[in-house]
């Protein structure tokens, strides 16, 4: 793309989210995410701390069933298997897992006992060997949980690096469900802003934006893209939608939220919880309306519980 063309359109959608920032809704959400952003920056520090002394601290201070709250108590003894499904989150660019904090904390108080987090380097310059630390932790955790799926949370670069795992490296069988928080789906024009290898990955019309904009017939993982018309680095904002012919994806829009909040926001946390709440134990969902990964499931479901029939592939969009 023309660069000065990428930069005129970056001008139309840095116009138009001043015009959503100066409404009220606008005004409220960048003071949320001002506050965020420093209380981000405080908890910076925490996640340089190993994943393998957070899991060891956080056994330690497992709960009792007697312990636990109603909601977790009801989750682990209604469904044992979605409590159990493994849950990573991956983070974006020059970030680590301390950004999941909040997140992090409300699934596992949920009922999901397995929450981990993906920490790569800030200096990571592309996509694809980020996708192969993810790969390597995916595998990992299958193996040492004895879960054949997982489902990933991936913030901004996060949810790139994890579409192009399960899009382009077979990823689709290893993970149920792929939630996007202010991913850049279809490249951001703030990337030109930048001039190192992983912002021109990050362009519209890029060989890695073509690369996932290519036929996928068959991927069983369903996406949830949460996108904000308040997003300060996907620009247009609409880019952090996904559409995609051969992929069920639902976009959901968080009006007023900023790039930064959007792993804090209390709507995420409550979607993604209720979304990974209901799973069979072949990995397939139970609930009406939510589509299935495995449409072949030879297992009949339990008597008096119909399965929903398989969907084709769709995009579809709410509003929070």
């Amino acid at each position: 793309m023309d660069p000065r063309r990428a930069l005129s359109q970056a001008a139309r959608g840095t116009r138009r989210g001043l015009r959503v920032v100066a409404s009220p809704a606008g005004l409220r959400g960048a003071g949320t995410e001002l506050a965020w952003l420093t209380a981000h920056t405080a908890l910076y520090p925490l996640g340089v701390l190993s994943e393998k002394a957070r899991a060891g601290r956080e056994q330690a201070e497992r709960f009792t069933l007697g312990d636990l709250p109603p909601v977790q108590r009801g989750l682990l003894m209604g469904d044992v298997v979605a409590a159990g499904t493994p849950i990573l989150l991956v983070h974006g660019l020059i970030d680590n897992r301390s950004t999941f904090t909040l997140l992090r904390r409300a699934l596992r108080r949920k009922g999901y006992g397995q929450v981990l987090t993906l920490n790569y380097s800030p200096f990571t310059q592309d996509v694809r060997t980020a996708a192969l630390r993810l790969q390597r932790l995916v595998e990992q955790t299958c193996e040492q949980t004895g879960y054949e799926r997982v489902h990933v949370v991936g913030h901004s670069l996060g949810g790139v690096v994890a579409r192009y795992y399960v899009q382009r490296m077979g990823g689709d069988t290893r993970v149920h469900t792929l939630a996007t928080l202010g991913t850049p789906h279809s490249g951001t024009g703030a990337a030109h802003l930048l001039p190192t290898r992983l912002a021109r990955q990050l362009r519209p019309g890029s060989e890695l934006m073509a690369e996932l904009a290519e036929p996928a017939p068959g991927c069983r993982t369903r996406f949830v893209c949460f996108w904000s018309d308040l997003d300060q680095l996907v620009v247009p904002q609409h880019r952090a939608r996904l559409d995609h012919p051969d992929l069920v994806a639902r976009n959901v829009l968080l009006r007023g939220t900023g790039h930064m909040s959007l792993t804090f926001d209390g709507r995420v946390v409550r979607e993604i919880s209720q979304l990974l709440a209901h799973l069979d134990e072949d990995g397939s969902t139970m609930t009406a309306g939510v589509t299935s990964i495995d449409a072949a499931a030879a297992t009949p479901p339990p008597a008096g519980v119909r399965r929903p029939r398989p969907k084709p592939s769709t995009a579809a969009s709410t509003s929070l």
